[in-house]
C-alpha cells in the first residue's frame, strides 16, 4: 500500500512542524495497513476518513481514538445484520452505547468514543452518504447511571408474561436469574452448563477475565430444560445464530425489545444490562451477604458491587423514617 505521505501533500510549516507531520504519518500508514485486512462494512468510506484526518493534521492520539471508536462501531454494525452505510440511523448510535455498556466500558471512554464516532458520521453526512437528520436530533444515550437501574418487580412480570418463545425464555430467565453478562451469555456453549448441579461455568469473565460459577434457579433450569429439548443437539453454542455462530448481541437486544414493547413497558427505556441489575437487588434484598453477590457477579472489587447497596439498605430507610417521625412531632431542639 501507499504511504499517506504519498497519497496526500503533507500541510506546509516549520522544519520542527514536517518532523510532526511524519511521525503523523507513520501512525496513519499503520492505521490504513491494518484496516486493509478488515472485513467491514464502508470501509472505503473508514479510509477515506482517516485519510482526511490526517490531512487536517490531527495528533496520532486523536487518529488512534477515532480509528478505535469507528472500528468498534462498524462490528457492532456489522454484527447487527447491516451492510449499508445509507441504512444507519440514531437507533444504531443508541445500541452501540448499550452495546459498550454491556461489554464493561467506563462512561468516560464512552463518552469519548461516541465524540469520534459522530465526527465519522458528520463526516459521512457532507459526502451524502447518510442523510443528515441522523445526528440533528439529541440521541438519548442509555449510560450508567450513578446506581445501578434495576427493573420493578411489577415489570419483570409483565415481562416474563409476554415472552413464549421457548428459546427467548430460556435465554431472559438465565439473565435474570444468573447475573450473567449478556457478552457472557452468548458466548456460552452447552459443555459449560451442567443441568444435574444447577451450575453454569465462565471459565473467563467477559469485563475482568474472572472465571465463576453462577446458580440455576427452579424458573430459569425449568426453562433451560425446555430449550434443550428442542434446540438442535450439534450446535456447539447454548444459544445459536446462522451457521454454528453463537446468537449476535444485536439479534439478543432486538427481542429484547420487541418484548419490552409488547409488555408496554418501551417508556421505561430498560436495557438487556437491567436484568443484571435486576438479579443484584432482588438478591439483597431477600438478605444475601454482599460478599456472595460479589462473587456472583464477578466483581474484581467489592466497591462495585457496594453500589446496589445504596438502592437496598433498607435499615438507612427506617432509621430516616423513624427519625423523621420524632421531628415531624416536634421532638427535636434543632440543635446540631
Amino acid at each position: 500500500m501507499a504511504q499517506a505521505s504519498q497519497i496526500v501533500s503533507r500541510p506546509l510549516g516549520s522544519e520542527n512542524e514536517a518532523y510532526g507531520n511524519q511521525d503523523v504519518a507513520a501512525h496513519i500508514d499503520r492505521i490504513l495497513h491494518k484496516l486493509s485486512g478488515m472485513q467491514l462494512p464502508g470501509k472505503e468510506h473508514f479510509a477515506r476518513y482517516m485519510r482526511h484526518k490526517w490531512r487536517l493534521n490531527h495528533k496520532p492520539v486523536s487518529l488512534l481514538g477515532s480509528f478505535k471508536a469507528v472500528e468498534l462501531f462498524l462490528t457492532f454494525y456489522s454484527n447487527s445484520g447491516k451492510s449499508r452505510m445509507d441504512e444507519i440511523t440514531s437507533d444504531d448510535l443508541e445500541g452501540f452505547v448499550e452495546h459498550e455498556q454491556d461489554r464493561g466500558t467506563k462512561i468516560t471512554s464512552t463518552r469519548t468514543r461516541l465524540m469520534y464516532l459522530i465526527g465519522f458520521l458528520r463526516f459521512l453526512i457532507e459526502q451524502n452518504l447518510i442523510p443528515e437528520k441522523i445526528l440533528k436530533r439529541k440521541i438519548r444515550l442509555r449510560l450508567p447511571d450513578l446506581l445501578p437501574r434495576a427493573m420493578n418487580p411489577g415489570d419483570v412480570r409483565r415481562l416474563l408474561s409476554v415472552i413464549k418463545k421457548t428459546r427467548d425464555r430460556a435465554l431472559i430467565l438465565v439473565l435474570l436469574r444468573t447475573g450473567m453478562r449478556i457478552g457472557e451469555l452468548l458466548s456460552m456453549k452447552v459443555r459449560d452448563l451442567d443441568i444435574r448441579d444447577r451450575k453454569i461455568h465462565i471459565y473467563e469473565g467477559q469485563k475482568n477475565s474472572l472465571g465463576r460459577v453462577v446458580y440455576l434457579s427452579d424458573d430459569a433450569l425449568f426453562a433451560l430444560k425446555l430449550w434443550l429439548s428442542k434446540r438442535g443437539p450439534e450446535k456447539e453454542f447454548l444459544f445459536y445464530g446462522r451457521g454454528d455462530n453463537h446468537l449476535r448481541y444485536g439479534a439478543a437486544r432486538l427481542l429484547f425489545v420487541k418484548y419490552l414493547k409488547e409488555a408496554g413497558l418501551q417508556s421505561k427505556n430498560y436495557t438487556v444490562h437491567c436484568l443484571r441489575h435486576t438479579f443484584a437487588t432482588e438478591l439483597l434484598n431477600a438478605g444475601m451477604r454482599l460478599e456472595c453477590l460479589q462473587q456472583l457477579l464477578g466483581h474484581h472489587d467489592i466497591e462495585m458491587t457496594r453500589r446496589y447497596a445504596r438502592l437496598t439498605d433498607k435499615t438507612r430507610e427506617e432509621e430516616y423514617f423513624r427519625a423523621m417521625a420524632v421531628i415531624e412531632k416536634g421532638g427535636s431542639d434543632g440543635d446540631c
